[in-house]
């Protein structure tokens, strides 16, 4: 079985480098859940063993945080949110500074994929009536994304994942990651300033469009539910306990209909968690990850240092995606040290701006515009996303090796 198990798990990675596969419309979860399926079937892993590789915990956590941004979505926040930020048109830096702000403070708190979802095609709708370029401002929004979710352990699929497997305090996470993460939200604003500075200075045309219906108290009471839940992960009780808790409260209502926030749910996203969950357990099975690692520790390569985490977060994040190499190399080493840990969700979540590939919230942001007309290109994005990238990584690295929590 392991030639088998092998190949599948080459090729499912190979899927997820390149995110699709030709000839036919399977994206990466698609590609992901076949390659569970077909080594459940060869029996190249036993049933109870496809039980036990799906972490439920972080899939429970992801589909509770889903449900509260829902939540938020329908009571129009977002949309008024959006129309906001576009009456400040007659002054662009002003506009991109409060895109990215507010892009990266909701990413943090909330799956950062769920935010440039639901603001992205606003943001086109309102930029584009007030005749200005949209691009530098969804350039913005995805490397804000990106910068604001480092900062804690719910702010990205990654991070949730790493935060549950390793256990880390929330608030002391949030500690750490936030200055980094807050230089990452300075570093945007300055690259996409400058390398955009003849479209931030065309003036402002039209007005923007009517606001929506706003449902106040719908907003008041999904944001107490996320202030709720942000004291509860100061307790004892587990998280993902924490966020079901807190999105049970926020399905009872008498005018929102519990299927409309069901239907919000990225089941794709967690199609892909579990699939991937179900493959790297499998090739865990084969003893070659126990093999390799043992190679590396021997080897002196084993991620334990800034100057090895740093690069491998790079290069892994903009090939095969930020989520798998993730699930990968906790499946791989089981035994990372905190600050590892705490150094993987930091650099691996702001490695996704360095090319457009590198992150699910990147990819999300360039198809939804397109879907409103507007071409993000690979070459658009790379031109702002490496020197952030480069910039923010390095300004995270001397942190964490200021504070002790891994050598250089």
């Amino acid at each position: 079985m392991t030639p088998l198990i092998v190949l599948v798990f080459a090729l499912t990675y190979a899927g997820m480098a390149i995110g699709r596969v030709p000839g036919l419309r399977l994206d990466r979860a698609g590609i992901a859940m076949i390659a569970a399926v077909l080594l459940s079937a060869t029996g190249a892993i036993a049933p109870p063993q496809v039980i036990e590789a799906v972490h439920f915990p972080t899939l429970l956590l992801l589909g509770s945080l889903m449900i509260l941004s829902a939540r938020l979505r329908v009571t129009g926040f977002y949309d008024a949110l959006a129309r906001r930020i576009a009456e400040y048109a007659a002054r662009p830096h002003l506009l991109l500074a409060l895109t990215i702000l507010i892009g990266g403070l909701l990413s943090a708190f909330l799956v950062n994929d769920v935010v440039v979802f639901a603001l992205t095609p606003l943001l086109c709708a309102g930029i584009v009536a007030r005749g200005l370029d949209p691009r530098p401002y969804l350039l913005g929004l995805a490397a804000a994304s990106n910068a604001g979710s480092a900062a804690t352990l719910i702010g990205n699929p990654q991070n949730i994942l790493i935060g549950q497997v390793g256990r880390l305090d929330f608030w002391g996470y949030f500690a750490t990651a936030l200055p980094p993460a807050l230089l990452a939200l300075l570093l945007t604003f300055i690259v996409i300033a400058l390398i955009w500075r003849k479209s931030l200075t065309r003036p402002a045309t039209g007005t923007a469009p009517a606001s929506a219906p706003l449902d106040r108290a719908g907003i008041g009471i999904s944001a107490t539910g996320l202030l709720v839940l942000l004291i509860l992960f100061a307790t004892t009780l587990p998280r993902e306990i924490s966020c079901l808790l807190v999105a049970a409260c926020l399905i009872l209502s008498r005018r929102i209909a519990s299927r409309q926030l069901f239907d919000e749910i990225d089941v794709p996203l967690l199609l892909l968690f579990a699939g991937l969950f179900i493959v790297n357990a499998a090739f865990a099975g084969t003893g070659l990850p126990k093999e390799a690692l043992q190679y590396l520790t021997d080897a002196g390569f084993l991620p334990t240092r800034l100057s090895l985490l740093a690069p491998l977060a790079l290069v892994a994040s903009n090939t095969i995606g930020n989520v798998p190499a993730v699930v990968l190399l906790l499946e791989i080493w089981q035994t990372i040290p905190e600050g590892v840990m705490t150094g993987l969700a930091l650099l691996s979540t702001l490695a996704g701006n360095f090319l457009l590939i590198g992150s699910l919230s990147n990819l999300i942001v360039a198809e939804r515009a397109a879907a409103s007309g507007i071409t993000i290109g690979f070459v658009d994005h790379a031109k702002v996303g490496i020197p952030i990238t480069l910039l923010s990584l390095g300004g995270a690295v001397l942190w964490l090796w200021a504070l002790g929590l891994m050598p250089i």
